[in-house]
Parts: C-alpha cells; structure tokens; sequence
C-alpha cells in the first residue's frame, strides 16, 4: 500500500530489493527516490543508513536533483564491510509552507501578526519534539531546544518589526538546528532496502597476469629451444619487479598439472611436439587435479612461498579457478558422470564452433550438481586454506547461475574476505546477471571500446545504475585478447590504453608483455598472440628489457603510483565527463573528498616520464604513500588523446560543479606525468602528441600555479 507520503523507485535497489546493491568500505553512494504529495503542501526527504549491527546513522537530508522532477537523494557512506540496510523517509514540512507564505504575506503586511503567531506555534512543536540524536549529544540538544523557543518568543514580540521577526526564523542557526531535528508531519518511510559492503579490494586495485612456468625458464639461447620449465622458485624473483611497477595483486593462470592427452602445441596446434608444455587450462593428470600443483612448477609447499613473498612486497595473489578437465584429470575416470556422453561413447570435448579444444572436457552440471558442487567447494576451500583470498573465475558464463550463486554464499558465509572476479567476455544479461548474484568483479566490454562516443556511453553506464552490483575490471589485454587497436597503434596505444584503463576504472589490469608492447597476432584480423604463451614458454629477458622496441615499465610505474596518491581514482560513481570540441581527445574528471580505500603503500622510485621512461623528474601534485587522514577535495582531471598516429587539439570545457568548484573559477591543474602547471578556466586549448605523452593527468586545485 502506497504510504500517506508517496515514495517511490527508491534506488539503489537490485532485482527490487531482493538482493544487496554493492559497495565497499568507505564508500559513498546516492541514495534517491521519488517523493510527492497532494496539493502545494511542502514535504521533507531523507536518507537513513542501519550499519550491520543494526545502529542507525543520522538521518541525511535529500535534496530534489533538478527542480520540478520531485526525485530526491542523498550521498551516503557505508563506513565497514557487512549486510547495511537503508530506507528514505518523508513527511509534511509545515515549516517550510510557513516560510512560503510568510515571505509573500508579510512584506505586503497581510496578516502579519497571524502569520507570525502561526509561526511561533510552529516553532514551539519544533522545540518540544527536539531529542537527542546520534549526531548530537544532550548539551547539544538542549542548546537547540532553547534557541528555537527563544525564536518561538521573539516572533510573538510585537516590540520588534514584523520584517526583523520574519528575519530571525530564516537565521543560518535557526536553519541548521531545524536540519538535524526536523519538524516532522505525516512521517512515512519506505521498505528497507539491502546493501553489501566488502572489503575495499573489491572495487579497487591493480592486475598483473603472468604465467610462472615462463619466468626463470632456461632455453638453449635466447628465443632458442626451452629445456627446463620456470617453477615458482623462479617466478617468485619476478615479484619483486611487479611490487615496484606498483601493483596490488598477481593473477596466476592454472598452476595445476596438465593432461597430456590430445595436448595442445605451440600455437594451438593439434600435434604437440616432444616438451610442448601444453595449455595450463587442460587441468589434470595423473599427477592430480584442481588441488595439486604441477610438478614442473614445485610442490605446495613452493606455492606457500610465493604467496607469503607476494605478501611481503604488500600483494595478493589471485588464483585462477577453470573448471574443466583435460581428459587424463582423475575426475573422468572417478566421476564420467560429471561429463557428457556422445553417441558413439566418447566424452565430448569443448567445443565453440568452429574452434574445437580436443584437451578439455566442459562439466555436466545437470548430471550429478551436488557431487560436482561438494567437489568444487572443496577445491576453493583447499586454496583459501593456502592463502589464496581472491579468485579469477574462468567462464563463468558457461555454468549454471545456480551453481554460482550457492558457491558464492556459501564462501561468503564463512569467508566475507574472499573475492571473486567474473571472466564473462558474454552477453550484457549474463554479465549482469553475474554480478547480481553475487561475483565481486566483471572482466567488460572496455577491450572493445575505443572511440570517445563509445567510451564515454559505456562507462556511464559501468559507473550509473550498474554500479549497483557490477564493478568493472578493466584489463588492457589478457592470454585471448590482442586487440586490433594494439596490434596497430604501436606504444603510443599501449599508452593510452594504459592511460584509460588504470584512470577510468578503480580496477585495472595488464598481462605480462604488455610493457614491452607485444603486439604480433597470430594471423591477421586474429586477436590472438603469435606464440601464444598458453601453448609453450614465454621466457622474458626482463634484465635487457632496454633492447627491445619498447619498454613502457616506467610509464605503467607512473600510472600505477598517480593512483596510490589519488584517492579520487580509488572510486567508480564519481566519475564525469566534460565537453571536448574534438571527436578523438575524450575528458574527464574524479573528484572525491575523505580517504583513499586500499592505499597499500607506495610505488617508491616511479619517475615523471613519456611512454618510454625517457624524462625524468620530481614529484607533483602531492606526496607518495598512504592517503590515511586526508580530508581535502581530492579531484583529477584526465584529457586523452585516443589517436596513437597524430597529434589532435582542441577546446575542453570544463564542468565546474564536478570539479567542486564555482563557476568561473580559476583552477591551477598540475600535469602529474611532467610536473607542469597551468591556470584553466571554463574552457580550455590542449595539444597532445601521441609520440611525446598521450594524455595530460592533472591534479586540481585552486590559487597560484607553482613552477
């Protein structure tokens, strides 16, 4: 039934309130929702946060987003991880109305004296209805209390001008009391509505992807036949280089062992030749399957290692979690019910047509769901028990969403810490569908998106209504995707893809190589590696790095750092766009006030620079390290150059209230990239060379430029 004060569409609200919105610790978030009523009676609206243990916030006062719309919100902060719960209240406002019709009555001296009684009466209710809130204690209280008697009393007092008593009830104390102990009629709140807070990791961090049988593998010579397999020995020396490019988290592919039936050789090719290592995503052997290790890479012991390194350098490790089996994994010959059968009674092997892989077979999970559920969730607790926290779902689109949604409540129950990254390269309903039940993170369609109209309509969309319960993982490049954009653009593109990825998204991430810029497809119009690493040995002779065509390191140091100091880019809603002139440079713009989610450390050393490292120089635009305590206006502003081939100018108009600033402002924007500084009004000539920088990264602030 629809309440004595309408209120309507209450948003954020996910499958109608039957299951949580999405955020983190510490984040803030719009809460809106239609509210009206009856006539041109005034109304009041406000947004009221219950934390997990069920204490409630004070109430945040909503305000109408465009005038005449009658849709209201409030920005809301959920401070720690749990279940919060939300609800917008609303109630006739009498004294608001009294406000209206005095201001009209009484300077055209209309009822002046039963204008202003009625006034009093009003403010008498307001002061005997005051109590003590959470915002306030009870001094506070009763220091309210008074002042709105004492204003109940001079509005009586016929001794002072009508105006001067109509002044008084409009005092910025009268108003700011009145704010936090509203007079309230008619109060009607809304349903209660859920929201899930994780740990901060969940929205913000940065990716790197490498393949540890690559790092330390020894060959005969450079590029020449591989002889030994990297072990996590080796891989673990890689880790120290990942730390300083400041990274946040490792993803391993597979580290199981890999079945050797129907193996997959370099290229994918049918005929796997003698030491072909065969795809890590062929899980299975004879030496064990989704909870062991691959010989060739060490013993659980090696794994406890490298995750315990990785966590000295201030790094997760995520884990790759592919559920298939090659056909040598015990399952198929404990469990062939967990497969399908064909006609001639053979297992079927995967299948996308035309492509065909021969080395994996899909699970049945209609054949026996609760054998291969117990087997699965064994499989992410043995992980868990070795400090795996974070895991990188391989096709998750591909399984049942039933499946998915018990396996995530059930980790969760237990385990609220651990997170789950969805690589759904799918449908938008799957994706979505995904998130909503329960994945943390969603690989998206950012790979294909390339254009300033393409981008700009994407991630309004990524940081509006599915911010909800979609957070985006922006990866530059994966095992699968070369894109065309980097196979043609040279580093310039690796640049700017960089650039877009590591400042639109909270979450981004890099496969190993992409700092070198390797960009040879198999084949042309493929998005597939040449010598792809997930058929043979990717060894990468980091040591002479200097020798190869490019080495954008320094530049993805710098990027990763400018996050670190930021805490502007740690968020996803806040972010907007302002008008460009030029169809191919794209502008926009995060701004946040309060602390950084997730600031783990600094990437000490990374230089100011160009794609190649090439200029060196000091810090700009603040210091490196913890943002802990920071509560100033944290606000960048990023103008890209989508053009790896040319230089493109242009006007950029900026949009003062995102920025935090008053119209006709003058701003002094910082270059975090050279340490150039320079006085921006509302609009604005850039000039970008892609072959010196391909975007300015500014930091904002107001005064004298310095430098």
């Amino acid at each position: 039934m629809i309440g004595r004060i309408p209120i309507l569409d209450v948003q954020p609200a996910v499958d109608c309130g039957r299951r949580p919105a999405r955020a983190v610790a510490g984040e803030t978030f719009q809460v809106s929702a239609t509210v009206f009523r009856e006539g041109h009676e005034m109304l009041g609206a406000g947004a009221v946060l219950r934390a997990p243990d069920g204490s409630r916030h004070p109430l945040a006062p909503m305000r109408e987003l465009a005038e005449g719309s009658d849709r209201y919100g409030a920005e809301v902060t959920v401070t720690s991880p749990g279940l919060w719960h939300f609800h917008v209240e609303a109630w006739g406002d009498p004294i608001a109305r009294w406000h209206h019709d005095a201001a009209i009555k009484i300077p055209l001296g209309q009822d002046t004296e039963l204008v202003l009684g009625d006034g009093a009466r009003l403010f008498e209710r307001a002061a005997a209805q005051i109590r003590t809130l959470p915002a306030a204690s009870a001094g506070q209280a009763k220091a309210a209390r008074a002042a709105v008697e004492a204003l109940a009393a001079r509005l009586r007092d016929p001794a002072i001008s009508p105006l001067d008593r109509l002044a008084a009830a409009s005092r910025e104390e009268i108003t700011a009391i009145l704010t936090a102990f509203p007079l309230r009629e008619m109060l009607t709140r809304s349903a209660r509505l859920p929201v899930m807070a994780h740990r901060q990791r969940a929205l913000y961090g940065s990716w790197y992807e490498f393949f540890p049988r690559s790092e330390g593998a020894i060959a005969d010579q450079p590029g020449g036949h591989i002889l030994a397999s990297g072990t996590l020995k080796t891989a673990a020396r890689r880790l120290d280089a990942v730390a300083r490019m400041g990274f946040d988290l490792v993803y391993l592919p597979p580290v199981h062992p890999i079945g050797t039936t129907a193996r997959k050789g370099a290229n994918n090719s049918l005929n796997a030749a003698p030491g072909d290592p065969g795809s890590p995503w062929a899980i299975g052997s004879a030496d064990g399957g989704h909870d062991a290790i691959h010989p060739d890479l060490g013993t659980l012991a090696d794994f406890d290692a490298f995750v315990a390194r990785a966590g000295e350098l201030g790094m997760e490790v995520a884990l790759d979690l592919a559920l298939q089996a090659s056909p040598d994994h015990p399952w198929v010959t404990e469990h062939p019910e967990w497969f399908t059968t064909r006609s001639d009674g053979s297992i079927a092997y995967a299948e996308n047509p035309p492509k065909k892989y021969q080395d994996i077979y899909p699970l049945n999970f209609d054949n026996d769901p609760e054998g291969i559920y117990v087997a699965v969730l064994r499989v992410v607790r043995h992980w868990m028990g070795h400090g795996i926290r974070i895991f990188r779902v391989d096709n998750p689109h591909t399984k049942p969403l039933p499946f998915w949604e018990r396996l995530l409540a059930d980790v969760a129950r237990t385990d609220p810490d651990v997170i789950f990254l969805a690589e759904a390269f799918t449908r938008p309903a799957m994706m979505h569908a995904l998130a909503t039940i329960g994945f943390h993170q969603s690989y998206t369609y950012f790979t294909w998106r390339n254009s300033a109209e393409e981008l700009t309509s994407y991630l309004r969309e990524l940081s509006g209504t599915a911010a909800a319960y979609m957070r985006p993982n922006f990866f530059v490049n994966t095992p699968d995707i070369l894109s065309e954009y980097l196979q043609h653009g040279g580093p310039a593109a690796f640049g700017v893809r960089a650039v877009l990825a590591a400042m639109l998204a909270p979450s981004w991430g890099v496969y190993s190589g992409y700092e070198l810029c390797e960009n040879v497809p198999a084949v042309p119009g493929s998005e597939e590696y040449m010598d792809s690493e997930k058929y043979q040995y990717r060894p990468r002779y980091w040591e002479h790095a200097e020798t190869v065509a490019a080495d954008i390191s320094p530049f993805i140091t710098r990027l990763n750092m400018i996050r670190k100091m930021h805490p502007a880019l740690h968020w996803l809603r806040n972010l907007r766009f302002h008008y460009c002139d030029q169809p191919e440079i794209l502008c926009f713009s995060k701004s946040t006030t309060g602390t950084a989610p997730g600031a783990d450390g600094d990437a000490a050393g990374a230089p100011h620079g160009d794609l190649a490292g090439a200029q060196q120089g000091g810090m700009a635009g603040g210091q490196e390290g913890d943002t802990a305590g920071a509560q100033q206006r944290d606000t960048v502003l990023v103008v890209v150059n989508l053009n790896p081939y040319h230089a493109r100018e242009a006007t950029i108009w900026l949009d003062a209230a995102a920025l935090g600033a008053e119209p006709g402002t003058e701003l002094v924007v910082t270059d975090e990239l050279t340490g150039q500084s320079y006085r921006w009004g509302q609009g604005n000539y850039v000039r970008l060379d892609p072959a010196r920088a391909p975007a300015h990264i500014f930091s904002v602030a107001a005064g004298q430029p310095g430098g």
